[in-house]
């Protein structure tokens, strides 16, 4: 069989050998022309750098793609400033955004301000990044998990604060923050997933994993394993559940979170999915075998955060709740539970214990809200927050004070003093001005009609302009799915776009979670079509309505995002100009084959099963890639160390796309050497990232072709 062919029709980018795979599911035959693709090889390696070279030649031909990168760095660095506050043992440590650096900087203030950590010194082949950082209770140390290359397989040293200077202790294939001190401040618990032997499947990587505790000074091959399969009969697991511990501050109790499917975010006490919750005697952690864990919630009871104070835990629960309910439960009988703050309007997104108070927050869909109410159950008041858009971080603060960091579409980080007794906000002056062009642009909600008549919010941001004529470029976003809503994020570089006279608009499609359990069920496995509808209907509502043309219109969408998008290219190749997809899961059908494939069974489905496998071919943007067809053009971006979305998928896509397309329009995939899914990026990678797209859009989004 041939390999790597020459460019077809002179377009410069390499041909995939095509070699059909056939199976078949349930009596349905399935096609998968390009599976090669998903072993290792140097036929792969050789096409990626093919592929990679062209699409470098093609996006650094537009001649706005020099000036568009030379304003996305000049805004960024406007835009520099703080995050990751932590105050522990009367230190306060923080990530430093210099816009001068590839990376941010671990900074500790204890009367001065100083650097502690400086990703960017350490040499290696790749850059090296602080993905996550935990300080010890006394404020002595600070366990730093460090990847590299973008991979999220991190290693976590120990950083002595006094000294500034590494310890021994390195411990491997660390990869999310869930990581907690123990209360000798020598020791923590932390999550690892185990080396897979030689030759293992993909899918069969991160099975059976593990909580360990490590002390400082041990060998980390002998730390003892707190939790797992098979490590305590109180807590039953499967190969998939991930076991989480965390030893909440002023607590005397342990929790585990039993993870039974992907996860929202990195923290253990908020953003959780499909989990069981249990709770323990801190000692217990002594004796993991026999520690007595008591179950305080199940996976029926869609338990989605949790806070404690001495003597009760409080819930966040969407059972009988979609948009969530706040319940407290005895922690010497979590059965009696009862419900503290019932469902509202809003969806809630967490709560927190201050001092008296039980702070709640929420979102509308997506904007944050927050509540506060007396532990004693009086009525719930309206806090007031400094910015209508997102919290970022929440952070206690000691003295009865906690840090958040806001932002908003239009308005740069900045991180607030919240005083939990007076409910009242003071600006830290943590942050830096919002660059100047902001207050120009507005941002309003409309609601574009779904086909089967559900209203589906849409957030539309552009400058200021008089009238709708259908002439302005517009990129539409969409993700919708894991019940993970699209937050008002700032995003400084995307005025470069608004400039130019584009409109940035969010599709919150069904799957996502702006309006609570209901909407995330409304596009998840059976009904994930409607994800796929929803963003071509707000696409022809944006164009009924007169903000654009097809001629103008692209579409956006990353990882999950671009089950959305890609069900919206090769559905309606008409209605778009471009469509840009970020490491996008594709091919459906074969994602459970991957790395991190089998957790997100609970959201796609299986081809197993005779539901799961029609669920995954209506979302297999693959699949439906048509001979002919007059696809827009397209733009595919990949990590070669991307650990949840493999290379392999949105490599297949370009693939099939470059030698199905009949329109001549430009099908590329960009290839980031030293890159994964996003996460641990360079502020280099980041600002070349988003040059490349505008100027693509910018080339490609023209009235020449009539469409208007």
């Amino acid at each position: 069989m041939a390999g790597v062919g020459p460019p077809a029709g002179g377009t410069g980018a390499p041909v995939a050998r095509v070699r059909v795979v056939r199976e078949t599911h349930f009596g349905v035959p399935v096609a998968d022309p390009y599976r090669w693709m998903e072993e290792p090889s140097g036929e792969f390696d050789i096409w990626l750098a093919g592929q990679a070279r062209h699409a470098r030649a093609v996006l650094d031909g537009p001649a706005d793609r020099a000036p568009l990168l030379a304003r996305v760095r000049a805004l960024r660095g406007w835009a520099a400033g703080h995050s990751g506050f932590a105050v522990a043992g009367g230190r306060t440590f923080w990530l430093r955004h210099d816009p001068a650096l590839a990376v941010p900087v671990l900074v500790v203030r204890d009367g001065t301000e100083r650097v502690l950590l400086a990703p960017n010194q350490i040499a290696g082949p790749a850059h090296s990044h602080l993905d996550w950082f935990v300080p010890s209770p006394d404020g002595r140390y600070v366990a730093a998990a460090i990847s590299t290359g973008g991979d999220e397989r991190c290693t976590v040293r120990v950083v002595d604060v006094a000294g500034g200077g590494w310890l021994e202790d390195a411990v491997g294939n660390v990869r999310l923050p869930f990581l907690s001190w123990l209360d000798d401040c020598r020791s923590f618990v932390y999550h690892q997933f185990r080396d897979p032997p030689a030759g293992a499947a993909p899918e069969d990587r991160r099975l059976d994993s593990r909580t360990r505790r490590h002390r400082l000074g041990d060998d980390p091959d002998g730390d003892a394993v707190v939790l797992a399969r098979g490590c305590n009969p109180r807590v039953p697991l499967s190969r998939t559940d991930r076991p989480l511990v965390y030893r909440p501050p002023g607590s005397e109790v342990v929790v585990a979170v039993v993870s039974h499917g992907a996860l929202r975010g990195d923290r253990v006490d908020s953003e959780l999915t499909s989990c069981t919750l249990y709770v323990a005697p801190a000692g217990g952690l002594a004796d993991p075998a026999s520690c007595p864990w008591v179950r305080v919630a199940a996976p029926a009871d869609e338990v989605t955060a949790y806070a404690l104070s001495r003597d009760t835990i409080y819930l966040v629960s969407h059972r009988d709740a979609p948009r969530g309910q706040v319940l407290a439960a005895p922690l010497a009988d979590p059965a009696r539970a009862t419900v503290l703050v019932p469902q509202g309007e809003r969806v809630v997104d967490s709560v927190r214990v201050a001092a008296d108070w039980l702070l709640v927050q929420e979102h509308d869909c997506g904007v944050a809200r927050l509540r506060r109410v007396a532990r004693t159950g009086e009525p719930l008041e309206e806090v007031r927050l400094p910015v209508d858009g997102t919290i970022l971080e929440w952070s206690d603060a000691g003295a009865g004070a906690a840090l958040l960091r806001m932002e908003s579409w239009t308005s740069a980080p900045r991180v607030y003093r919240y005083d939990t007794g007076a409910g009242t906000f003071t600006d830290t002056d943590w942050g830096m001005p919002t660059p100047a062009g902001f207050e120009d642009v507005s941002v309003h909600r409309i609601h574009a009609p779904a086909r089967d008549g559900t209203p589906i919010p849409l957030t539309v941001i552009h400058r200021a302009v008089s009238g709708r004529d259908a002439g302005r470029p517009t990129l539409l976003t969409a993700y919708g799915s894991y019940g993970i809503p699209i937050r008002p994020t700032f995003v400084p570089g995307m005025l470069a776009w608004l400039e130019r006279g584009g409109i940035w608009a969010v599709a919150h499609v069904r799957g996502g979670g702006e309006l609570g359990r209901d909407w995330h069920r409304a596009g998840q496995l059976g009904t994930k079509q409607n994800t796929i509808t929803d963003l071509i209907d707000c696409a022809e509502h944006l164009v009924a309505q007169r903000y654009t043309c097809p001629a103008l219109l692209a579409g956006e969408g990353g990882s999950a995002g671009g089950i959305p998008t890609g069900g919206a290219l090769v559905r309606r190749p008409d209605l778009w100009a471009a469509m840009v997809m970020h490491v996008p899961v594709a091919d459906a059908l074969r994602y459970e084959f991957s790395e991190n494939g089998p957790i997100n069974v609970p959201e796609l489905g299986s081809v197993r099963t005779t539901a799961g496998l029609h669920a995954l071919r209506i979302i297999d943007t693959y699949r439906r890639v048509q001979d002919g067809a007059a696809y827009p053009a397209v733009l595919l971006t990949t990590g070669r160390n991307d650990r949840r979305v493999a290379t392999w998928q949105p490599a297949k896509l370009a693939a099939r796309l470059q030698a199905a397309t009949a329109s001549g329009r430009p099908v590329l995939l960009r290839v980031e050497e030293h890159g994964g899914h996003g996460f641990g990026a360079t502020t280099g990678q980041r600002d070349a990232l988003l040059a490349d797209q505008l100027a693509f859009l910018l080339d490609q989004l023209s009235p020449a072709d009539g469409r208007v």
